[in-house]
């Protein structure tokens, strides 16, 4: 995610607790949080798929994704 957008998630955040936020502003940190929530999950995909975890006997075993229930 650009720096850009980073910047504008922590003006709206800033302003919000100050003197709250426009309808059309209230959308617009919604849609800025969403895109970096879906970044930020990309990213440590990404970081796991190439994670692998070594055995004190030197195996080493890819991180497995958890099964859920």
């Amino acid at each position: 995610m650009e720096q850009k957008k980073l910047d504008r998630i922590n003006q709206l955040s800033r302003k919000s607790k100050a003197e709250g936020l426009t309808e059309a502003e209230k959308a617009e940190q919604k849609a800025l949080r969403d895109e970096y929530i879906a970044s930020f999950r990309a990213s440590m995909r990404g970081i796991l798929d190439n994670t692998y975890i070594q055995t004190p006997d030197g195996k080493k075993t890819k991180v497995q994704p958890k099964i859920k229930h």
